[in-house]
């Protein structure tokens, strides 16, 4: 018996090693995810003023009363207000009473102050709003308060055009290269023909080539042929690069489908596109939602092709680009910047969980057969 439970203790001890190294992985990346979605919520002084965790309950010092100094203090020497006794240096950081809830603050200079008692109170920084969205969805204009008191207003950024191009540019992006994958992919699996597996180890071979090398060739054909700076190029070149990976993970699971199935419905008499359509496509949909979230993910976060073949001008302006651009021009306005971030989550998000139930079994498709 003693032999028996030192390998349970061990694997105890390595599933509780592994599940502790997968809660911190999710606590790195859910944290921070956390801490920008609060602040794409709050005001810009807000932001600028205190954490995003100030949104939790905390107990922090509020103000009860406030009052002139008193006449008659030296404020060059010590003080003693409310009590409190101190140097103006130590009434500036605030001295607290024996207790701990209450201390005597000196807010301003030393001449035009104001003295303050405050005491400590559990808070919620409750104050959110809506406002950065609609700065980021509609271009409505913001107030900044500059140091010296006045008021600046300024145009918000429209993030819509930017949107609907992304849009535009990821949903052909992901649906061309996976039909197309998905017809090799059949053909490889079960049509005889010759030189296919030479063929079929020129398009893994595909797979090593990097990304970086074949944009200045592409590039050069496209000025010649007229495409660049159309959604039409940009299309081709997420298709070209996406195709060698997707007929390969799509070539793994249909060769793995019963064979039995294809030779039933050719002795009905069905032809090969009849079978691709009937009964490939339905079969496949776990492989084909899976890459698609693949795509669709690196096609929408995508800014190196994107900004290589359809520029930069605001009327093709994908919405990767237009972070990037708002980043310099408003690298202090995070509240813009989180509320532009989150934008650009949202339908990625939406696509992912939408499809998440075919992810697993798409990814496990074609690993085991038998």
């Amino acid at each position: 018996m003693a032999r028996q439970s030192q390998p349970r203790r061990r694997l105890r001890a390595s599933d509780l090693t592994v599940n502790g190294i997968l809660l911190l992985l999710v606590l790195a990346w859910t944290i921070p995810t956390i801490g920008l979605f609060v602040s794409s919520f709050r005001t810009r002084t807000d932001i600028q003023t205190s954490g995003w965790w100030t949104f939790l309950p905390h107990q922090e010092w509020v103000k009860v009363e406030e009052f002139d100094p008193p006449a008659g203090l030296d404020r060059d020497g010590v003080m003693e207000i409310r009590g409190a006794q101190g140097t103006f240096e130590q009434f500036r950081n605030g001295i607290a009473s024996s207790d701990g809830n209450t201390r005597v603050t000196w807010i301003g200079n030393k001449r035009l102050g104001t003295v303050q008692v405050q005491q400590q109170k559990w808070i919620v920084g409750y104050d959110l709003t809506l406002d950065n969205y609609g700065q980021v969805l509609a271009g409505k204009t913001f107030d900044i308060r500059q140091p010296d008191g006045s008021i600046v207003t300024e145009q918000g950024d429209d993030f819509t055009g930017a949107f609907l191009n992304s849009l535009i540019v990821t949903v052909p992006s992901t649906v061309i290269p996976i039909l197309i994958a998905a017809f090799a992919a059949y053909g490889f699996a079960w049509m005889r023909f010759p030189g296919r597996k030479l063929f079929f180890t020129m398009v893994v071979a595909l797979l090593v080539v990097p990304l970086q090398i074949a944009l200045v060739p592409i590039l050069s054909d496209y000025v010649s042929l007229n495409l660049n700076g159309t959604f039409l190029g940009v299309w081709l070149a997420h298709t070209g690069f996406g195709l060698s990976l997707a007929t390969y993970l799509l070539y793994n699971y249909i060769s793995s489908l019963p064979r039995d199935i294809l030779e039933s419905a050719f002795i009905d008499g069905a032809s090969q596109f009849t079978i691709f359509t009937r009964l490939i496509l339905p079969l496949s949909v776990p492989a084909l939602a899976s890459f698609a979230i693949f795509q669709f993910l690196w096609v929408w976060n995508d800014y190196l092709v994107a900004l290589i073949f359809i520029g930069a001008k605001p009327d093709v302006q994908v919405l990767t680009m237009r972070i990037a651009e708002m980043v310099g021009s408003r690298g202090n306005d995070w509240h813009l910047l989180t509320a532009g971030g989150f934008v650009s989550m949202i339908l990625p998000l939406a696509v992912f969980f939408s499809l998440q139930r075919f992810f697993v079994r798409g990814l496990l498709a074609g690993s085991v057969k038998g």
